[in-house]
């Protein structure tokens, strides 16, 4: 099911849960009435009152009896009103006002409800928000509607702030209405056992309830039918878990377990819905809901019987009491059943096991919450120790791993003893002056969040530690002292002024929840104490437990890890692919395009081609060799296959699992500009598609899953039922239209490229003429091939300030993504602009130097600002990435380090839009933006600016000039030309190749290996001026300047590099001497003696590649090695170089005129490999290489391609290995080589069969021995080389299948 079905079908099912959860509400009538009007006085309490007047029964909303409302004796936050509605009711809106005729009244304040009168809870709006905003003068009334309603007996409020020239008056009121349900009570032995009258097999069921516990497990449902398919409903932690299961043993493989929720033992009711649709269901627990795929072994439901409290299995089985729940269930409906009802009505259907009440008697523990690091409790110690020792017991719940628990004075001889948390584990440290400190340790990830249990016991000499009462979890120790408490206990921390140093905290302070206190086991009156009638407090809220589960749901995206504290929450990003406070930023680039246009290199990468979408990254190869950049997708089967004949059946299938997931296959596709796969059948007396009479034989399945049937062959288009040869009328037999459809008993084949886009991938192959007498056939599916990236380049130009796009509302509630890039000679500019009536979302060039993200959620507004060093209105390309979460809001521009700023822990976080959405502008206007824009996306999805600016006035689509941002790619002399879209490198002035002009063309030399460039006349001046845009036809003539560079490996010395003459017996040589220097040799005087340059680096025969430049501008030489010092030196002679003749490589069969030690070395030809090599504008080893055919340059003797060792390091990818093939043998013309591993064919026995592999065996053993004797470097001869752009080739090696591509295809044929 795709995202937008799980969002309605959740949505659907959050409103009928909703209506079932106001199913105890009065018919049809809306419910909004007042609450509080007509209450007796006697249902008002509060923490004090000023007065009688000021009491809290005079708090009525409009009412001036009293002093006109309550006003409590102090104004602080430790004050209270509560209210009692007399039973549980739904409460929808609560208003408040000012105490009448004075200036009193709350500008903020809390709200809580109870259904006890003990263990509040706090109303949160958006989960987070917990003030409601109050009133600004005592008479105005200010109304609130709650965003989910509420069913409580009591309510409260907690003034926050009030009017600073007044204090605390209130008058208030609640509105709603009376609520009724059917309530059960189960004391952990107790059940209901439901059996249907009536067996019926439905495809939907629902299930919904209601449930409040201070257990934190136990079985609230089990339903289970005679097939032993069972669903269960269970708390495991305080968590809610749904189990499928088959059968009544519990297995991984046969059980089924969806987790949502948590902190569900808080006493307070949760409601609770399973909706089951056919193929799937929907989980809910209170505001969260779950969309679960059923399994198919688990699809079958049959339920027989429900038991509630407990498991029953059909057979009488049960598992163990323990499991059983300790609760209140109330409006427990089974397919719109009330089963509560029934079984207050004793119906026969239901039956009652064990005590069950039809109340909800509820055991009250008052629990206290330690919110902030000034909360602490001081309570009296025992003014008279006891003989026999003492003992103090705690219950407490966190999420921090640090934080004080207790802290008291040891009476006698001085002393301080601890109890605290570290790293989740339960320490006890006593210190006393003179002594060694004693440190106990028990317990482990107590911060899990749930309630746990402490004792600290000291009887006679003997001291113990115990956790949850658990014997692992116990330790003890007998110190030399007696432990006893002074006279006071702090639990929680210390006061932060405490007089004498009475209490000392060196640790963090504890925030979180405890309850069952206890000293000398006498429980403490925490109700006492919050009325300031025991002990002291700070900072405290009493009678409540405000711990949340930040981690439920969770706010971590792409499947990474919540792991939380107190106050915050943090996602562990590890291993996703995503990064950010919640992990929603993609950290690979969209598409091979991009990588490309980084600078990197061929190999694999991993591509999010959604972004921040939920389509996870995915593996492809990436081939940056050419001028469109390929990413390549393989399958399980790219090998040639024979297809065996097996009786009976005529059709053969296959069917091809790609490495990508089936999402991101399609988003690749779709993404890309074009995309292909290659197919071949090769076959004898097996026809492929069609027979004389029309009949279709053979098809295959492409398209997004899970495709449609294709009866077309590669070549053709789709629906025209005929292959490339039938389109080109070019068939073997003009009668039909594939070559293998004239089903000839010799061997062809039909193969080609499918290129429609909406046809690929090929999903399977069925082949329909492979079972008659005589039939042979084998057939090749190819990776799936795709370039370009459509949104990479989707531009518009904004010629105007006061033009924009619009675009409908931007949608990211909770996170959001914006990602673009700009190019501009203004210095300021809105980029993007969205409103909602409060909340916004804004980027913007606010300065020459300056980006701003701003930004409201309803905390007011925040800013986020990046500050380049250097101006960004300067007409290149910068990028812009802005990502708001509800953690913080984070800005990035280019490569420079992301500012951030953190969003309030409890604030709003929903971002709340209504506008449309604003490119490059604003509603208003102003401050547009002037210059380009492209690649503009939000939340993974790219908007098409191209297409909206064509029907805009003063926006233009796209936007030309790339080579100023880009240029800087194209290596080595090569020349960056634009494009409409995008730009390429012209690499004709260069000695490399490739896509960046950064692939080295090299050769190896043997000593009998000549290469010549011969120059034209009229002959080329060098200029300052821009190259030729050809190295392969230049000319020289009388030169004043040149410019040499060339790298070399040679083991050789001495030896001749380069040789450049003229017709005047004028020469220029580049060689290495005997003493492994290197010499440039001019004689530009035919009438003087040769100027020698001497470098005095030496070694240069080493066997590792060394590089060469050299210079010169009339007598001006210099000669630069490697990293080495460059060395400048001058000519005695001539400065002019007159009619330049040729450059030789290699050996040189005309020496006449040379010197003797010359001529020796140009005899001796060279042995190694050479690369690069550049005379001013001429490349001659690449025009030998790649243009031998079009260019002036003639070769002798063995010249191979080959790789010098010049190869860099990519960071970013592995590049994937190339291997060459060089299998020998005498094939049939036609038949394919068909991979042994994929081969259906049966073996051919005898002698023949034998005596083939030996033949075949001992071929490849001497080609193999052969290829190895070649040299260190993998080549090819130079005149056989495959042109770089040559389209690739219908048959590939096994290292092809890898991710590259053969530099020599070969076919091989038995």
């Amino acid at each position: 099911m795709d995202f937008w079905s799980e969002k309605v079908g959740g949505i659907i099912a959050q409103v009928v849960l909703l209506l079932f959860s106001l199913c105890g509400a009065t018919g049809e009538e809306a419910c909004d009435g007042p609450l509080v009007s007509n209450l007796q006085p006697s249902s008002f309490r509060s923490a004090s009152h000023l007065s009688s007047s000021h009491g809290p029964g005079f708090a009525k909303l409009n009412r001036r009896e009293g002093a006109g409302g309550w006003s409590p004796l102090s104004s602080d936050r430790y004050q209270w009103l509560e209210v009692d509605l007399g039973g549980r009711t739904q409460i929808t809106a609560v208003a408040t006002q000012g105490r009448y005729g004075s200036s009193d009244w709350l500008t903020a304040y809390l709200l809580m409800f109870s259904d006890t009168g003990h263990n509040w809870k706090q109303y949160r709006q958006e989960d987070s928000i917990g003030a409601f905003p109050g009133n600004t003068n005592a008479d105005s009334v200010v109304q609130h509607k709650l965003q989910q309603p509420v069913i409580a007996r009591y309510v409260r409020l907690i003034p926050l702030d009030w009017n600073p020239n007044g204090r605390i008056g209130l008058r208030l009121e609640t509105y709603g209405c009376p609520y009724n349900s059917g309530v059960v009570s189960f004391d952990g032995h107790s059940s209901l056992v439901y059996r249907p009258s009536v067996k019926r097999q439905t495809t939907s069921e629902s299930i919904s309830l209601k449930f409040k516990t201070l257990k934190n497990s136990g079985i609230l449902l089990h339903a289970e039918g005679w097939s032993k398919h069972s669903l269960t409903l269970e708390l495991e932690k305080g968590k809610l878990l749904l189990l499928l299961r088959q059968g009544r043993s519990s297995s991984p493989d046969g059980d089924h377990v969806v987790s949502l929720g948590s902190l569900l033992d808080d006493q307070h009711w949760h409601h609770v819905a399973v909706e089951r649709h056919i193929t799937h269901l929907n989980l809910t627990v209170d505001r969260s809901t779950q969309w679960v795929q059923i399994p198919q072994r688990l699809a079958h439901w049959d339920h027989e019987q429900m038991s509630v409290g407990a498991d029953h299995g059909l057979s009488g089985s049960q598992r163990s009491v323990d499991s059983n729940f300790h609760g209140c269930l109330e409006n427990l409906l089974y397919n719109g059943l009330n089963l509560i009802e029934l079984a207050r009505q004793k119906n026969q259907r239901v039956t009652v096991k064990g005590n069950v009440t039809f109340s909800c008697a509820e055991p009250v523990f008052v629990a206290m919450t330690f919110a902030g690091t000034q909360s602490f409790l001081r309570m009296p110690g025992v003014t008279e120790p006891s003989p026999t020792g003492m003992s103090v017991g705690l219950q407490f719940r966190t999420w921090n791993k640090a934080g004080l628990l207790l802290t008291f004075d040891l009476p006698k001889q001085g002393g301080v003893a601890w109890l605290y948390l570290s790293k989740a584990r339960l320490h006890l440290e006593i210190q006393k002056p003179g002594r060694a400190p004693l440190e106990l340790s028990a317990g482990s990830a107590l911060n899990d969040g749930q309630w746990h249990a402490v004792e600290l016991i000291y009887r006679r000499g003997r001291l113990t530690i115990a956790v949850d009462g658990n014997e692992e979890s116990t330790v003890h120790a007998s110190p030399s002292f007696p432990v006893t408490t002074g006279s006071h206990l702090y639990f929680g921390g210390c006061p932060a002024e405490v007089i004498n140093q009475e209490c000392r905290n060196p640790y963090n302070v504890f925030q979180g929840c405890m309850r069952l206190l206890t000293l000398d086991g006498r429980a403490v009156d925490l109700m006492a104490v919050q009325q300031r009638l025991l002990g002291n407090y700070s900072h405290l809220q009493i009678d409540m437990c405000g711990i949340m589960d930040r981690c439920s749901p969770s706010h971590c995206e792409h499947g990474s890890s919540c792991t939380q504290s107190w106050s915050t929450f943090h996602c562990n990003c590890s291993g996703t692919g995503y990064s950010g406070a919640t992990c929603h930023s993609s950290i690979y680039e969209q598409s091979c395009e991009a990588y490309k246009h980084k600078g990197n290199t061929s190999g694999h990468y991993y591509i999010d081609v959604d972004g921040s979408g939920a389509i996870r990254p995915q593996l492809v190869y990436c081939n940056m060799t050419e001028e469109k950049t390929w990413m390549m997708i393989q399958h399980n089967n790219t090998e040639l296959t024979r297809v065996q004949p097996s009786p009976g059946d005529n059709l053969r299938s296959a069917r091809f699992e790609y490495a990508s997931g089936e999402e991101q296959l399609t988003a690749a596709i779709d993404q890309s500009e074009h995309c292909q796969q290659e197919v071949a059948y090769y076959c004898r007396k097996s026809r492929l598609l069609n027979t004389l009479e029309g009949s279709l034989l053979s098809w295959w399945v492409g398209g997004p899953d899970p495709g449609q049937i294709q009866t077309h062959w590669g070549g053709a288009r789709p629906g025209s039922q005929q292959c490339g040869c039938g389109l080109q009328e070019s068939c073997v037999d003009p009668r039909h239209r594939c070559n293998c459809d004239a089903d000839h008993s010799e061997w062809t084949n039909d193969s080609g490229l499918l290129t429609h886009k909406e046809t690929l991938p090929v999903r399977s192959l069925v082949l329909g003429d492979s079972n008659r007498p005589g039939s042979e056939s084998a057939y090749r599916v190819g990776p799936l091939h795709c370039h370009g990236d459509r949104n990479l380049w989707n531009a518009a130009f904004f010629d105007k300030e006061t033009s924009y796009l619009h675009f409908p509302t931007f949608h990211g509630e909770l996170s959001a993504d914006v990602s673009f890039l700009f190019k501009t000679t203004s210095s300021s500019g809105v980029f993007l602009e969205n409103l909602g009536i409060k909340d916004f979302i804004r980027i913007e060039l606010s300065s020459a130097t300056e980006v701003v993200f701003s930004l409201d959620v309803g905390n007011g507004p925040l800013e986020v600002r990046v500050e380049a060093a250097v101006p960004l209105n300067d007409n290149r390309w910068h990028r812009v990435r802005a990502e708001r979460n509800i953690k913080e809001a984070s800005l990035r521009l280019d490569e420079l380090a992301a500012a951030t700023q953190e969003a309030p822990a409890d604030g709003h976080i929903h971002l709340q839009l209504n506008s449309q959405l604003f490119i490059g502008g604003t509603a208003s206007r102003q401050k547009g933006f002037r210059g380009c824009m492209r690649s503009l996306q939000l939340n993974g999805v790219t908007l098409d600016l191209e297409q909206r600016a064509k029907i805009t006035p003063g926006v233009q689509p796209g936007c030309p000039g790339h080579c100023s941002s880009y240029g800087s790619l194209c290596k080595n002399r090569g020349r960056c030309v634009e494009r409409a879209n995008s730009f390429t490198c012209d690499c004709g002035s260069s000695a490399f190749t490739g896509a960046f002009c950064d692939r080295e063309v090299s050769a190896s030399f043997k000593p009998g290996t000549s290469v010549s460039y011969t120059f034209s006349e009229p002959a080329l001046n060098v200029s300052s001026g821009a190259p030729p845009p050809s190295s392969v036809h230049s000319d020289a003539s009388t030169l004043r300047a040149e410019n040499i560079s060339l790298s070399f490996r040679t083991s050789q010395s001495p030896a001749l590099l380069l040789f450049i003459t003229s017709y005047h017996r004028e020469h220029l040589a580049l060689l290495l001497n005997r003493h492994d220097n290197l010499e440039v040799r001019y004689k530009l005087d035919s009438s003087k003696d040769e100027d020698v340059l001497r470098s005095s680096v030496r070694n240069l025969s080493n066997g590792q590649l060394h590089t060469v430049t050299v210079s010169r501008l009339a007598d001006a030489v210099s000669v630069q090695i490697d990293q080495h010092i460059r060395e400048d030196f001058n000519l005695t002679s001539d400065v002019e170089f007159s009619a330049v003749k040729s450059l030789l490589l290699g050996k040189i069969h005309e020496s006449a005129g040379l010197d003797p030690e010359l001529a020796q070395l140009a005899s001796l030809g060279f042995t190694g490999c050479l690369s690069a090599v550049h005379f001013n504008s001429i490349s001659p080893l690449k025009a030998a290489l790649l243009h031998p055919d079009t260019s002036p340059v003639e070769v002798d003797g063995p010249l191979a391609r080959s790789n010098c060792g010049s190869v860099s390091a990519n960071p970013y990818a592995t590049e994937t290995t190339r291997h060459l093939s060089d299998q020998s043998g005498s094939p049939d013309p036609g038949q394919p080589l068909v991979n042994a591993i994929r081969s259906d064919s049966a073996l051919i026995g005898g002698a023949i069969a034998v005596a083939i592999f030996v033949i075949v065996a001992a071929s490849a053993v001497m080609a193999r021995f052969l290829y190895r004797r070649k040299g260190t470097c993998p080549s090819q001869e130079a005149k056989g080389a495959k042109h770089e752009d040559s389209p690739e080739p219908p048959f590939s090696s096994p290292a092809e299948a890898q991710g590259g591509r053969r530099e020599n295809p070969k076919e091989y044929f038995i």
